[in-house]
């Protein structure tokens, strides 16, 4: 079954806003110009935000920890003569779930 969920790439907030026990936060992306662009909007209920912001902060911290392990590894392998033609090339694209 084809996943019908809407994708909103963002990289930034413009604002954010509690009203009737719901944060609304304004998504941002950065445009051409250098200047934040509204580009969607989160809704999340306020009794829910704490969930949700651990959930982001542990995400956090497996990104932090997956970095840590693959510069670790980079460090203790040998610098090769020449680079294989056979060695993978890291996707850097991994799943976590919360």
């Amino acid at each position: 079954m084809a996943d019908s969920r809407p994708t909103i790439f963002a990289d930034g907030v413009v604002e954010a806003q509690v009203a009737h026990g719901v944060a609304r936060i304004t998504l941002a992306v950065t445009g051409a110009d250098g200047k934040a662009q509204p580009c969607g909007m989160l809704c999340v209920p306020v009794t829910q935000l704490p969930s949700l912001v651990n959930g982001m902060g542990n995400l956090l911290k497996q990104i932090e920890e997956r970095v840590r392990a693959q510069v670790a590894q980079q460090q203790q392998a040998p610098a090769p003569a020449a680079a294989p033609e056979a060695a993978p090339a890291p996707s850097g694209a991994f799943r976590f779930d919360g």
